[in-house]
């Protein structure tokens, strides 16, 4: 781990008491032997969760706690390089701390900060777990390329109260870095306008607003963690019977990533009968991913606007369905599940919604009319579902990896109801197998029933009514089990 050493020096005149080595980290779960922070070794019987303040802000070295004979005063060695901003601001904030960590050989280990209380001019954005939000999100980002602080990128704090706004001028102050270049210089711009007193009321709520959502977004990078294959494939058996090919596709789809430890070009299209399965495909997709998703459908959406949002201008302005999405995932690596893809470009309204979803599934980034701001869609995953792929234009079938998924045979609905829907719904319902018997012509004559429709959720619907009915038979009549043939079958479902 490289390690750079610097020391603070307020002016030309007075040399710094003290300096620190800034070390690089991309730890997540910091521990005794990867701390945040090494401070001297601090005195017996007060190392285990000492209380105290940042001191000395300007040239940042020590952290003053309670010992045996008064207030004690332990150097800072080192710091993690994205913790830097951090210890500055509280410093100058006056901001108490619980530190968690050990005495090493090296000095006091800390793996843990905590806020407890508050003295002189506090920012009292750092109550509510203000702070905790800050540390996870600084542990989540990566390394600062260089560790020399520009200090034109720190906003000033002011005198406002506690307000969003506050947090978010905090925040810029102590994790600014964390941001995309091009976020960060987006952040300072709105942050002007919400704080200007030339500007109307509207601009400074709108640019609030705006900076509030995307405050609120972890900006990751595309570097995707390996997966393991085998776990991957258990999740898909879990969750899909049969489908082999489909299974095989996803599981090269994993293989690649581990290889690149990037997303893929293209995002999959699942083609196939309505009640196939395809939203379910989706969803193991996004749990074996361990991301986030979110869902668009675009049969109820008929205006560009929907997904891009509309303009500061309007007093009624917001942000749009997809930058909603990334506000509400958290995070800008996600899923984005679009159901019914070859009803994209039948929109009535202000332009066609197809065109919009070009940019999101291009990787070049996505601009939101409201935000007006582009951010990065490599981490995005696309997933998307239709019934027939002849009404999907060429461009947008250009963007993904097509999965034909056809019907479900006699013999594969059978054992879908009986192995899967069926199990499923007794064990929500507290019934046990036993208590429910469905002999083998009363299978055969429940798929027969719905030979004509697709997909399995009349199966599935079925398995519903059986299960209710067999409850309804145990704690009405107090039978101790309900068997149902062929007959009994038809007459219940009928």
């Amino acid at each position: 781990m490289p390690v750079f050493d610097f020391t603070h020096t307020p002016d030309d005149k007075k040399p710094a008491e003290c300096t620190y080595k800034v070390f690089q980290s991309n730890e997540e779960k910091p521990s005794v032997d990867k701390p945040l922070i090494i401070l001297e070794k601090l005195e017996d019987g007060c190392c285990h969760h000492p209380i105290g303040l940042i001191t000395n802000p300007i040239i940042k070295t020590a952290f003053e706690y309670e010992g045996h004979d008064g207030t004690v005063s332990a150097n800072i060695l080192e710091i993690d390089a994205r913790f830097v901003s951090l210890f500055k601001w509280l410093g100058e904030n006056h901001i108490k701390v619980r530190l968690s960590g050990e005495n090493t050989e090296k000095g006091y280990a800390v793996y843990k900060i905590r806020e407890v209380g508050f003295g002189g001019d506090t920012k009292l954005s750092a109550e509510d777990g203000f702070l905790q939000f800050m540390i996870e999100r600084l542990l989540a980002s990566d390394a600062p390329a260089t560790t020399d602080v520009d200090e034109d990128e720190e906003e000033d704090g002011d005198n406002m109260k506690l307000t969003s706004l506050q947090s978010i001028v905090d925040f810029m102050t102590c994790a600014g870095r964390t941001l995309p270049d091009n976020v960060r210089l987006w952040a300072r711009r709105n942050l002007a306008v919400a704080r200007s007193t030339e500007v109307t009321a509207e601009e400074r709520r709108h640019a609030q607003r705006a900076l509030s959502m995307m405050m609120n977004i972890q900006w990751k990078s595309n570097y995707f963690e390996a997966i393991d294959p085998d776990e991957a494939r258990r999740i898909l058996d879990e969750e899909l019977y049969g489908m082999e090919r489909v299974k095989q596709r996803i599981i090269e789809t994993i293989i690649q990533i581990n290889r690149t430890h990037t997303l893929p070009a293209y995002g999959i299209l699942l083609v196939g009968p309505a009640g196939t399965g395809k939203s379910q495909i989706a969803y193991a997709v996004a749990r074996i991913l361990k991301l986030p998703w979110t869902t668009l459908d675009m049969s109820s959406i008929n205006d560009a606007e929907q997904l891009t949002g509309s303009s500061r201008i309007y007093a009624n302005a917001k942000a749009g369905i997809i930058m909603e999405a990334f506000a509400m995932a958290g995070t800008s690596n996600l899923v984005f599940i679009i159901n019914e893809l070859d009803k994209a470009s039948s929109g009535h309204g202000n332009g066609n919604p197809a065109d919009v979803l070009l940019t999101l599934l291009d990787n070049l980034g996505f601009t939101d009319n409201y935000i007006e701001c582009r951010i990065p869609t490599v981490g995005v995953y696309p997933i998307a579902t239709a019934n027939d792929k002849e009404n999907i234009s060429a461009p947008l079938m250009s963007r993904f990896a097509v999965i034909d998924i056809p019907d479900y045979t006699f013999e594969e609905k059978k054992i879908i109801f009986s192995k899967f829907s069926l199990p499923k719904v007794l064990k929500r319902m507290s019934i046990k197998e036993d208590e429910c018997i469905v002999k083998e012509d009363a299978l055969d004559a429940i798929v027969e029933k719905y030979k004509d429709t697709t997909g399995i959720r009349d199966l599935e619907q079925a398995a519903e009514h059986i299960a209710a009915h067999t409850l309804y038979q145990i704690e009405a009549n107090h039978v101790s089990k309900v068997e149902f043939d062929a007959a009994k079958v038809n007459e219940l479902l009928s």
